[in-house]
């Protein structure tokens, strides 16, 4: 890996010079060596450590975080498309030559990387426990996010200063690792000793959970919860009891909207303080939602809630100049779509190929300036008990939570979200109520509860802003795996690229993973990609560990 990422002082300049030409001593102490070890607050680290969830900002990039990749991940599952016939990633495919997807990874190595090291060493020197937690709670979130996305990656000696070359460890490693790191996460968030204070953690975690010790140990239950989930799919996943794991966490983590771990934004004039997704920034002009989302949630899904128009459309999705959700065939771009049937962008302008924001301003959901980005949220914390109860054969406590995280994510896209909504489309008591009766939907016995139900409301509660989690689930699921209850595929009707449509260095196969990060691994870890086969044509094909049974 790129040396400088695991050399790297801490980016935040607050060195105070006093210059003097008459002491020798002063402008020694003014202009400090760059090599020596400088103490800074850790309360100003902190912030951007939680700023690299999303789109860290440094004078050495930009970018690093879930947004910027999830726009190009978004095209695998077929949450939007762009307007470009024949794009690469609506293809599932990937470059080598470009940091396109490696966003996460300099998130976790450099955004994250030694500023997550320091808030714990000097969190533990000063006695400010809460932070020292919090820093390892930003570990574990990194570790199991980075290895479901790449595979295999650099564990044991991530951050030896001493080295430029890394090697790379395996998935099951990093699992364990970032279990381990939970546990020790709460031991920390659970002292009241020496120098916790809410109101000081509150300095650095301002835009996240302003302090909130509580909150942070229900962030670190969720991501033992998704550590388990995530391999439901896995023949050790019964044997070993972890859809009791997962239930047990999840139960632990987020329970009310009031717990959704959502990164906040200030809002400005400048990019920095603004959403990476909204007009301000200009990020997302050209793409649109795509298809199946466009027709899971108008009822033109032949195989799931058929006939049911979902009343959130209107605020995660975007109509067209006739008044229907359409949406992008993601290989084919605005390929066969009618003028008044494309789809607004997510701005809500009306010119159909239009890559700007409205001249009024109608943005809603996750795409304004100002929206909170989720990282967890009750209502998948739900799901998860739905799906890991299910696999149990516990229909009832399956049923109960899958009915709990629909209403969970009605709630929060109505509370957090409601801007711009015209009156006529917001939902109301009753509308709510009319979706959750519905039997297409929530089945009136539990018996009559799918899997496929499951997955596919965890798809439209984690629209936009799960992308990962979401790759995630349907790569545990091969995209197209059967519904032993139905006979027909989990997520029904989902047809991913093939033939032509399929980027031919995939050699007719579907992606797994991304490469690592090409300003880092590319140019200077060679010896371990030829070991991994990272630097084949089809890597981005290899199944990751937690897909294969």
């Amino acid at each position: 890996m790129q040396n400088k990422i695991f050399k790297t002082i801490i980016f935040l300049g607050l060195f105070s010079i006093v210059f003097s030409v008459s002491c020798k001593k002063k402008i020694d102490d003014a202009y400090l060596n760059p090599n020596a070890p400088v103490i800074v607050p850790i309360e100003t680290i902190l912030s951007g450590a939680i700023g690299s969830f999303t789109a860290f900002f440094s004078s050495a990039g930009t970018g690093y975080g879930v947004q910027a990749d999830g726009i190009l991940l978004g095209r695998y599952i077929q949450y939007w498309g762009s307007q470009t016939s024949g794009e690469n990633y609506g293809q599932m495919g990937g470059t080598i030559g470009s940091d396109n997807t490696g966003g996460l990874w300099a998130a976790v190595y450099y955004g994250q990387g030694q500023n997550v090291n320091k808030i714990i060493q000097w969190g533990a020197e000063q006695q400010k426990w809460d932070y020292v937690g919090v820093g390892y709670a930003i570990r574990a979130w990194g570790w199991l996010e980075l290895t479901n996305v790449y595979g295999d990656a650099i564990l044991k000696e991530a951050f030896n200063t001493s080295q430029s070359q890394f090697n790379y460890d395996t998935q099951p490693e990093f699992y364990d690792s970032c279990r381990t790191i939970c546990h020790r996460a709460l031991s920390y968030l659970n002292r009241t000793d020496g120098n916790v204070s809410q109101a000081n953690l509150a300095i650095g975690d301002a835009y996240f959970y302003n302090g909130d010790v509580s909150k942070w140990k229900k962030f670190v239950y969720g991501i033992l919860a998704r550590s388990y989930i995530n391999l439901s799919s896995k023949g050790l996943f019964n044997t070993n009891n972890y859809a009791d794991s997962a239930i047990k966490y999840a139960n632990l983590s987020l329970s009310t909207n009031a717990d959704n771990a959502l990164v906040k934004l200030q809002g400005g004039l400048t990019s920095a303080v603004n959403n990476y997704f909204g007009p301000f920034r200009g990020n997302i002009g050209a793409i649109r939602q795509g298809s199946y989302i466009a027709d899971l949630m108008s009822g033109n899904n032949a195989g799931a809630f058929s006939g049911v128009s979902d009343p959130r459309r209107y605020y995660l999705l975007r109509e067209n100049l006739n008044g229907t959700f359409k949406g992008f065939t993601v290989w084919n771009g605005s390929t066969g779509l009618a003028a008044n049937d494309y789809p607004k962008n997510f701005w809500g302008n009306t010119i159909p190929n239009s890559t700007a924001g409205p001249t009024i301003d109608s943005t809603r959901y996750l795409y304004r300036n100002t929206s909170p980005w989720p990282m967890m949220t009750a209502s998948e914390m739900q799901f998860i008990i739905a799906e890991a109860a299910y696999r149990k054969g516990d229909k009832g406590t399956a049923l109960t939570a899958y009915t709990n995280a629909i209403s969970l994510n009605f709630d929060m896209i109505t509370t957090t979200y409601p801007q711009n909504v015209p009156a006529v489309f917001a939902i109301t008591p009753s509308s709510k109520t009319a979706y959750l009766s519905n039997p297409a939907v929530v089945p009136g016995v539990a018996t009559a509860l799918t899997l496929s139900q499951i997955m596919l409301q965890k798809y439209i509660a984690l629209y936009g802003w799960g992308v990962q989690q979401t790759w995630t689930d349907m790569r545990k699921f091969h995209y197209t795996d059967i519904d032993p209850a139905t006979g027909n595929q989990v997520y029904a009707g989902f047809t991913p690229p093939t033939g032509v449509n399929l980027i031919s260095t995939n050699n007719n196969k579907w992606v797994y993973r991304c490469r690592p990060r090409f300003n880092s691994e590319y140019l200077y870890n060679i010896p371990e990609l030829t070991r991994i086969g990272a630097l084949n044509s089809d890597y981005n094909t290899y199944p990751t560990w937690f897909t294969i049974p």
